[in-house]
């Protein structure tokens, strides 16, 4: 395991204020924030995630979000697990005011996660957190290189445990049932597919299948067997990730009655890939 090499180098201060501008909190939400059923839960990870790229760097007193391994490779706060609590995203509506209040911190030598309550006028319509860990590539192009890289932070603040933390910790040991009580083998498989992820949509502009997508993915598994339904909570869990063409494979069990569902994330060669944990009214 590295140390990444923060590049703190003072470069233009305004880059620091477009980093405060992209923070505020307030959002007038359009079309582009917005699907048939209320906010956009795709859109909605991308802005958080993005956010809290931003914050990392703004921690780390950084001029933008530019982290860099000791010999100077890319590095990136790949996200290892997510989860979206008292979601009631059918409330947003065109031109409503969106505001997310967020907070970060460090829970691990390699982790950081954030917090944020997003509200509209109705009040909290989720709660979202998010666990990243920093990464690079051992292997220039291969996304199955990807290392956890170290912080040197020098900070005697004691770390506060993390649930989402531990429960990531446990499904990349090869547990399944992890932020569950159900087990995710007890369940009915619905529904088995595989697809080969679209580079122009379903990879980020780091090459890496993109975190936010994982949560679409599922959603579509989901739906080809089930009607849609009133989403209330969904946890994801990533275990590395993969190349360009390479073939994906999505196992769909559901507890119905329950409304709960597991789409299981594999790569070709059977190693686990993710976990999304979905439950609906």
């Amino acid at each position: 395991m590295g140390v990444a090499f923060l590049n703190t180098s003072t470069k233009t201060t305004a880059k620091r204020a477009l980093m405060v501008r992209a923070l505020d909190p307030h959002i007038l939400l359009g079309m582009p924030h917005l699907n048939p059923f209320g906010l956009s839960e795709t859109w909605l990870m991308k802005e958080l995630g993005h956010r809290h790229w931003l914050m990392l760097a703004q921690q780390m007193d950084m001029d933008d979000a530019d982290f860099r391994t000791s010999d100077g490779r890319e590095a990136y706060a790949a996200i290892c697990a997510t989860s979206l609590k008292q979601a009631r995203l059918e409330l947003a509506r065109a031109n409503d005011v969106l505001v997310v209040h967020s907070s970060i911190s460090q829970v691990s030598r390699t982790q950081h996660a954030s917090i944020h309550h997003v509200s509209v006028g109705v009040g909290v319509i989720a709660v979202v957190e998010i666990l990243s860990a920093f990464v690079a590539r051992a292997k220039h192009g291969d996304n199955r290189s990807l290392t956890k890289m170290g912080m040197a932070t020098g900070s005697a603040t004691p770390l506060l445990p993390n649930s989402l933390a531990a429960a990531a910790a446990l499904f990349r040991r090869g547990q399944l049932n992890v932020g569950s009580d159900i087990s995710s083998e007890e369940l009915t498989v619905v529904n088995v597919k595989k697809i080969r992820p679209s580079l122009q949509e379903e990879f980020n502009g780091a090459g890496l299948l993109y975190f936010a997508n994982f949560q679409a993915l599922a959603t579509r598994a989901i739906y080809d067997a089930l009607p849609p339904s009133k989403l209330m909570r969904r946890d994801v869990f990533f275990h590395g990730n993969i190349n360009f063409g390479d073939t994906i494979e999505l196992r769909v069990r559901a507890s119905v009655d329950q409304g709960r569902y597991f789409v299981e994330f594999h790569r070709g060669d059977g190693s686990r890939l993710g976990l999304v944990a979905t439950w609906f009214a």
